[in-house]
């Protein structure tokens, strides 16, 4: 039987119904979804996910990607948007596995692995690609860990390959250029990480562009291409979902 297709049996047997359910893993669950056109918006955390079956949307800025079934999805830094699930039934539900990204760790691994480069200095906050098959065996050894045991014994082992895949597989080199120390993806990555810790300080942009080691020009045009925001909307959304928390 082909991963993907394990994954799906294996995710069903766990969900019953629709919902997010954690597992004994840190910082992993599954989702589920019967229906379509539930809206979620707000703050989404760096994180990998992949879609198991189904479709997903998400929306950011003027910028909409699509997630389909057997693509993983990374998010790097904190984005500001919405997602809803596009394609599910209760024959068919929208299934999918979501890890949270240890920043600190991807970074670190960021700057050991060797992987090939497309040569484009810059990327997107949100990526998406098709799953190769390493990737999805992991995902499946990490959502089989079912013992509180295996987990505490297992689970850090498999998070740390799932890294690995992430930045050697198909988006390797749009997540290194995030997480790659001295990178203009990191630079921004920086100033976001500050603008979440100082949202209701005044937005000064050519602070935040000394920060980055950039021009204020150069620095909101990055901004703009990883967040698919200008920093006043970035800052402006920001505030408003601290404001609903």
């Amino acid at each position: 039987m082909r991963d993907i297709d394990r994954l799906k049996d294996v995710l069903l047997q766990r969900m019953a119904s629709s919902g997010k359910y954690e597992t004994g893993v840190e910082g992993f669950f599954l989702s589920r979804r019967d229906e379509t056109g539930l809206v979620e918006q707000g703050l989404h955390t760096p994180s990998i996910g992949l879609v198991v079956q189904g479709e997903k949307r998400s929306l950011v800025g003027s910028g909409e990607i699509v997630h389909k079934e057997g693509q993983c999805f990374a998010i790097s830094v904190d984005m500001l948007g919405s997602c809803f699930v596009s394609r599910a039934s209760g024959d068919t539900p929208f299934l999918a596995a979501v890890l949270a990204l240890d920043t600190c760790e991807v970074s670190r691994l960021a700057g050991k692995v060797r992987a090939a480069d497309s040569g484009r200095n810059f990327g997107r906050g949100v990526v998406s690609a098709e799953a190769d098959a390493p990737l999805l065996n992991a995902f499946l050894r990490l959502t089989e860990l079912s013992s509180e045991d295996d987990a505490a014994f297992l689970a850090g082992l498999v998070v740390q390959e799932i890294y690995y895949r992430l930045l050697t597989g198909p988006l390797g080199s749009c997540i290194r250029r995030v997480f790659l120390s001295g990178t203009r993806g990191n630079q921004i990555a920086g100033a976001i990480a500050w603008m979440r810790g100082n949202y209701a300080q005044p937005l000064r942009i050519e602070e935040l562009a000394r920060r980055a080691h950039m021009g204020t020009s150069t620095f909101h045009k990055y901004f703009k291409e990883m967040t698919m925001l200008s920093p006043l909307q970035y800052h402006k959304r920001l505030r408003l979902y601290e404001a609903s928390v």
